[in-house]
């Protein structure tokens, strides 16, 4: 069974992690300035279902939707690549997996889905989900 991501769980784990560790010089905005339901549309999605039958039907691309979502649905003013990163992170722990990849490597890989064309979504899901499963580990 997979351990969902809940909201609770992105304002006070993934969100504070990002602002105290990745704030440099581009401030995170408190969290209850962001539009709301778009945040919740990012980590629901992955979870919908339809006839009965996963809409994103394996973990990893659970985990690749979360990613796609929160970085191109912009749930935050500012911001929303790292704490997609560590939302992201927040969801593989719960899972019991984690990425053994570089920073580098990581922030390459979130501006490249930030900069993706919005037609390309399924596509960029895929490639997400191919590196996901590159550099996933147990945790």
């Amino acid at each position: 069974m997979i351990a969902r991501i809940y909201l609770l769980e992105v304002q006070y784990l993934a969100h504070s992690l990002a602002t105290k560790w990745l704030g440099w010089d581009e401030p995170i905005p408190e969290f209850d300035t962001r539009p709301p339901h778009k945040l919740e549309s990012c980590i629901e999605t992955p979870f919908q279902t339809y006839a009965k039958k996963d809409l994103y039907p394996a973990f990893e691309r659970k985990a690749a939707a979360i990613f796609y979502l929160m970085i191109k649905n912009h749930p935050f003013q500012n911001g929303n690549k790292r704490i997609a990163v560590t939302t992201l992170f927040c969801f593989l722990d719960k899972n019991s997996k984690w990425l053994s990849v570089g920073p580098q490597e990581l922030y390459n890989m979130a501006i490249w889905v930030a900069s993706s064309p919005a037609i390309t979504k399924d596509q960029t899901i895929e490639a997400i989900e191919v590196f996901l499963k590159k550099y996933m580990v147990d945790a």
